[in-house]
């Protein structure tokens, strides 16, 4: 697999990744051609590709295309899912430890305003969700169980299908972030039998920004009740009336970057076009170097728990903060960020951590650009 074209070593695709070039093209191609006729006329132009991005997407997550909305982020997806459960007053959602910010923020809002509850599922062993925890916890109360595929605080990998298996003996729905995982590792719905999940392009799908993606499983679309839904989501037959769509799209605003959507389309074909398992394998790979080499520095430790890990790697320098460091191996060519707890309340502080450096290598990024990466850090150990 090809190096990215970078002059330094690109160690966060996490955050936001590289797009290779085919993506790049597309975008800027539609941007200079809505210069050219106009935007609606530039869209009706590639219709056939917009809907082909369904029909792609659902091959990537194991669904059915009328399974599959686009918005403009991972949160927006999951949010908009999270908004349509019909919940009742005393209902429970149960979430793990790896939960992140925005779901949090958003549940916690919701508690207020609905009358839930939202009860943490603590971590084993391994510091992954405890599914034999959340099997103690599951009750006729449980509406929701709310699963962070790959937190954004570590390299570890739930275990989404014995979660789903637990959660569905109960009878609650189960919502999967995969804001981290979709691009990484395999994620299919059919598979790992999640009712609803959402997921980005900008990370490591390497799509554009301002991308994101939602699939629902038909049985349980006819369960849910979206409340954001405007002449996309629904078509306006009278005076008084209208009529919801009855597929995914229904979660769809009109409005949309067209631009970017060809991106997230452009972007989904060159992963599958080099293997969704072949991509996985080099960054679990790439993940493992990275993070033997590190754990082996004297004053370098690594945070990843798990029994299963992936391609985010996750320290601390002793001495320096993870800000300085991130700043500090900026300024030597390498791209990392940094993990607060602000994202990860439930996470972080119990592990005793405010904040860890994140790197997040990606297939494209070459060992000879790992092996200088952790030199990068060492020079910082001194």
């Amino acid at each position: 697999m090809a190096t990215a074209g970078t002059s330094g070593v690109f160690l966060d695709s996490a955050g936001s990744s590289l797009p290779p070039g085919p993506v790049l093209e597309a975008v800027t191609a539609h941007l200079h051609r809505e210069a050219e006729i106009g935007g609606y006329r530039a869209a009706e132009e590639r219709s056939a590709d917009l809907e082909a991005c369904y029909t792609t997407l659902a091959g990537l997550l194991g669904c059915q295309p009328d399974e599959v909305a686009l918005t403009d982020s991972a949160t927006r997806s999951w949010l908009g899912l999270l908004d349509a459960v019909p919940f009742r007053q005393g209902d429970r959602v149960l979430v793990g430890e790896s939960e992140y910010a925005a779901n949090a923020v958003a549940l916690l809002r919701l508690a207020e305003r609905a009358g839930i509850s939202v009860d943490v599922v603590p971590s084993d062993s391994d510091g992954q969700f405890d599914v034999t925890a959340l099997a103690e916890r599951l009750d006729d109360r449980v509406a929701l169980v709310s699963v962070v595929h790959v937190p954004t605080s570590s390299g570890l990998v739930n275990p989404v299908t014995e979660i789903t298996a637990a959660a569905h003996r109960a009878g609650a729905l189960v919502l999967l972030d995969a804001c981290q995982s979709v691009g990484q590792l395999p994620v299919r719905m059919d598979e790992l039998g999640v009712d609803m999940l959402s997921g980005t392009g900008r990370k490591w799908l390497r799509g554009p920004r301002g991308t994101g993606f939602l699939a629902v499983r038909r049985a349980v679309l006819e369960r849910l009740r979206p409340r954001l839904v405007d002449h996309a989501g629904a078509r306006w037959v009278s005076q008084r009336r209208y009529r919801l769509r009855d597929d995914a799209r229904v979660f769809e605003l009109w409005e949309s970057g067209v631009a970017e959507r060809l991106g997230l389309l452009r972007a989904a074909q060159y992963l599958r076009g080099l293997g969704v398992d072949a991509v996985a394998r080099a960054v679990r790979d790439r993940g493992a170097y990275l993070r033997e080499r590190l754990a082996a520095l004297p004053g370098v430790r690594v945070h990843d728990p798990g029994a299963r890990r992936c391609g985010i790697v996750t320290f601390t320098v002793d001495g320096v903060a993870p800000e300085r460091v991130r700043d500090r191996l900026w300024q030597r060519g390498v791209a990392v960020t940094v993990s607060t707890a602000a994202s990860s309340r439930f996470d972080l502080p119990r592990r005793g951590l405010q904040a860890v450096v994140r790197a997040s290598p990606h297939y494209f990024v070459g060992y000879g650009q790992l092996d200088s990466a952790v030199r990068r850090v060492a020079e910082l150990t001194g």
